[in-house]
């Protein structure tokens, strides 16, 4: 098995509903964020300018499920993994925990695109990125 990407991200005022907790739709900001740092890691972005144009990474399927509350300032540690590598989508599963403990796990789908005037269009995923998403794999 593969090295997790990991990476860190505290909980802002912003983020948290009348109760003081994380509110759950951050999470899905959260879960992107990491996925462009995991990207930026590797030399890419979530957004090029290539040889096929521009592409992109639509989002085709997003889940987030909750374990436990995190507050104002907690900081959360964030563990990014390719669960799944198909020849045109990445499914990048996530585990968000604070201070050693369970607090949310979720998952991306995406799907290399080229984007343009007609609109989007699959793509596979180019040699060199494949390999170097397969050093985050699950498997």
């Amino acid at each position: 098995m593969s090295a997790p990407y990991r990476t860190r991200r505290r909980v802002e005022f912003r983020d948290t509903d009348a109760a003081g907790i994380a509110h759950f739709s951050v999470f899905f900001n959260y879960m992107e964020e990491a996925e462009h740092e995991l990207l930026r890691s590797i030399g890419s972005s979530v957004l090029l300018q290539g040889d096929e144009g521009t592409t992109s990474w639509p989002r085709v399927a997003v889940s987030c499920d909750y374990r436990g509350a995190v507050r104002f300032e907690d900081e959360l540690e964030i563990e990014v993994r390719v669960e799944r590598l198909g020849e045109k989508s990445v499914s990048y599963g996530f585990r968000f925990q604070h201070d050693g403990r369970d607090v949310a796990e979720g998952r991306i789908t995406a799907v290399y695109c080229q984007v343009g005037s007609a609109g989007l269009r699959s793509l596979p995923i180019p040699a060199e990125l494949r390999e170097k998403l397969e050093d985050f794999s699950a498997k």
